[in-house]
């Protein structure tokens, strides 16, 4: 693993965005792995200023999400599948139907983490994941084999987190 420092948040997220448009322009049908939250959006911004620039093309990008909140539908403002279409996906000329965010409103959770599971192998894993560290400073993550095995998919109860955690993230 290799460490980048960056001076500041805009300076994080230029360098965050620059890895993940160099993956995309190498292998255009490259497998995302993306995060949610506050941390990422400063790079999804540059993505989409780059993608407005035609620097890049993400028409042939497949991508996954780490989490979702349990109880959720994907069109509740509050849903991390809404987030990623407000801040990333809605803004760039990827696919809709290659992008994957686990089903929150599954009333069988533990099903509903096997499928993404399962979905996320037939895939072959990612080739690059953007990670975040979360408000309760833990990491979640998916890193593809041979190196790391599948970290397994896990849905929180949204009653278990804050309305002020969950609505915490800017112009959302």
């Amino acid at each position: 693993m290799k460490i980048r420092h960056a001076k500041d948040y805009d300076d994080m997220s230029r360098k965050a965005a620059n890895i993940i448009s160099a993956q995309v322009i190498l292998k255009p049908c490259s497998i995302l792995g993306l995060a949610t939250g506050t941390t990422p959006i400063g790079a999804y911004r540059q993505l989409i200023d780059w993608y407005n620039k035609d620097d890049v093309d993400f028409s042939e990008v497949i991508t996954y999400n780490l989490d979702e909140y349990r109880g959720l539908s994907h069109d509740d403002p509050q849903s991390y599948h809404y987030f990623m279409r407000k801040n990333f996906f809605d803004h760039i000329n990827i696919d809709l139907a290659n992008t994957h965010v686990p089903d929150g409103s599954n009333p069988d959770a533990d099903a509903a983490c096997s499928e993404y599971d399962e979905m996320v192998r037939a895939a072959g894993y990612v080739d690059l994941q953007l990670l975040g560290i979360g408000i309760r400073s833990r990491i979640i993550r998916i890193i593809a084999p041979p190196v790391f095995s599948l970290v397994q998919p896990a849905m929180i109860p949204a009653a278990h987190i804050s309305t002020a955690e969950r609505c915490s993230f800017p112009e959302r």
